[in-house]
Formats: structure tokens, sequence, C-alpha cells
């Protein structure tokens, strides 16, 4: 919907959040994706500074209550953008939300939150995170809302903030989701408004795979790692500074911990590391110590799993037997 205003209407509730000045704008100054929406929101606040629209924006999505899994794929994923003209958009919600927005930080991404709530440091949603959005802040990301400045959280604003972040983003990534959750919502927004739908596929057996693996049989792109992320945005591999933080990691691990870690194409029992690897128990355990202490496995009740992606060109690499010489 086409909104005018007026110079007193722009500068009328200006007001402070976090120490940064709150400014309504004009909505020839929106996000150029959200200019292109045929009903734009009438109005949006900002704390912050937009990045220009020569950047692409990833709206990234999941569950409130995510898992390990879901965690370190956010995680392994950004990263991976690092250098790259990717702006990470998300809600600043517990969960998937934040750890989006922190790891964006991490490696120097330009990241926007839209939280379901105005800008008022008294409304601001949620209030545990509140220091997340001062740094976004300070970094040079921003804060948008749709909604008045003291308009507090309730369902119909995080209906609305999922419309906002599908409409300005290029594509949307979703990494977890149980069904009839917002991350269903926004998946919805997004093949309303025609946008690049990302989807991490998940485990048949975790309730946390509903919209993810449903969104894959309705046609969505799966990704697995960030070249698959920059591909989809139309972007270059060379565009970013190269290696995620585990491969990174990786580059610098012993051959023998490499060699384990490709054998883990699959969750295995230690008794099935040690006859395929050809090592005895004591080696094995020193091997899983350091790659756990490292966070590249995880070992639930002696089933280890590979928690790092060695990279694309050891995907369906065999598991060698260790030469101990």
């Amino acid at each position: 919907m086409d909104h005018e205003m007026n110079n007193d209407e722009l500068s009328h509730d200006l007001e402070m959040c976090l120490g940064h000045q709150i400014r309504l704008i004009p909505p020839n100054e929106y996000p150029f994706l959200l200019r292109q929406l045929t009903k734009p929101p009438e109005k949006m606040y900002i704390c912050g500074e937009l990045p220009s629209d020569d950047h692409k924006f990833l709206c990234v999505i999941g569950s409130r209550a995510n898992s390990q899994y879901g965690r370190d794929v956010c995680r392994e994923i950004i990263h991976g953008l690092r250098g790259s003209p990717v702006v990470i958009v998300s809600g600043l919600a517990i969960g998937m939300d934040s750890l989006a927005h922190e790891f964006a930080l991490e490696v120097g991404l330009k990241t926007i939150a839209v939280p379901g709530s105005g800008l008022d440091e008294s409304v601001l949603y949620p209030r545990s995170k509140h220091s997340l959005a001062r740094r976004i802040l300070e970094a040079g990301g921003a804060l948008l809302s749709p909604f008045d400045l003291n308009r507090g959280s309730a369902k119909w604003t995080f209906i609305a903030r999922n419309a906002v972040m599908a409409g300005l983003s290029h594509a949307i990534l979703i990494i977890e989701g149980r069904k009839d959750s917002g991350t269903m919502i926004t998946a919805g927004n997004a093949s309303e408004f025609s946008r690049d739908l990302l989807v991490v596929p998940g485990s048949i057996f975790s309730d946390l795979s509903y919209v993810p693996n449903s969104r894959l049989r309705d046609g969505g792109l799966a990704v697995t790692c960030a070249e698959d992320v920059l591909e989809a945005l139309g972007l270059s591999a060379e565009c970013s500074s190269g290696q995620s933080g585990s491969e990174r990691a990786i580059s610098e691990l012993g051959v023998n911990e490499k060699r384990l870690l490709k054998c883990l194409s699959y969750p295995k029992m230690r008794d099935e590391l040690i006859a395929e690897m050809g090592i005895g128990a004591p080696e094995l355990g020193a091997l899983l110590g350091g790659l756990e202490l490292l966070g590249a496995i995880s070992d639930q009740d002696g089933m280890i799993a590979k928690m790092w992606n060695v990279g694309r060109e050891a995907r369906g690499a065999g598991c060698e037997k260790i030469n101990e010489d």
C-alpha cells in the first residue's frame, strides 16, 4: 500500500533505543525488495543503518527450541559466508533467530533484526536479547519494525514481522521448524513473494524436520554448505573469505583425525570405528577425545556423529585404515 509521508510525520515519535536514534523510513527508502511488494508495510521504523541495496539479504529461520544439529548447521553455513556481500536477516527471538545474528556478528557480516514488537526499549522483544540488539547496532546493523514504537508483542505481530523478513530478503534459509510454527508461516510468505526457498534437510526422526522436509517435497532447494547458499544467491564462492570456521580448523588437524572424520559419513558405534580403522580402543579414544573438545564430533551413549562438514571433495569418501607409524 502506498503511503505518503510529510515532514511532520517523518519527525514524529523519534526516540532512542539502546543508545541509538529511531527514525521513520520514507517508503522510497525501504529496502529494494520490500518496495517491490504489492502491499509493502505502511510504515517502517529503523534503529541503526540499512546496508546498501547491492547486498544480498538472506533471511535465516528455524525453531526457538533448536537442536544442537540446527545450531551447528547455522554456524557452519553463516561462518562460510564470511567476507561475502550477504546480510543476515532474522527476528531476534530466542533460538535460531538469535543464533543467526550471533554467528553473523562473529564473522563480520551485517545483520538486520526484525523483532515482533515496536522498537521502544520498554517493549523491545525479547528483553533477554537486548544485549544482542545493542551489539547488532554497534556493528553497523539495524533493527527494523513495521509497528508503532510502543507496540508490545502479540501473536499477530509475529505473523506480520515474518512477512517483513521474507519480503525484504532475496532468499529464505530454513534450518529447522515444527508443524504449525512461525517457520512454516515465513516459508509460506516466501512462496507468496516468489522468494527462493533454501532448505537444510533434517532427520526423518525429528519433529523439528517437519517444515524443512515438507518444503523440500514442495520444490525447495536443498543446501548443505555455504557454497550452496552463495550459488543460490547468484554469488561465486570466491566472493567469500573462503573457509568456514570448521574448514579452517580441519585444515589444521592431523592426518589421522581427518581420516576419522571422513569415516563418519554417518553416526557409528565405537566398535564399528575400531574395526573399520584397524586401531585399538585407546588410540580411538584419544582421537575422539581431541575431536570432541574441538566440537568436531558428538558422542551420545557411544554413538559417534560428525558435527563438521569435511568438505565437498570428501563427500562419499570411504573409511581408511590408519597408519600408526
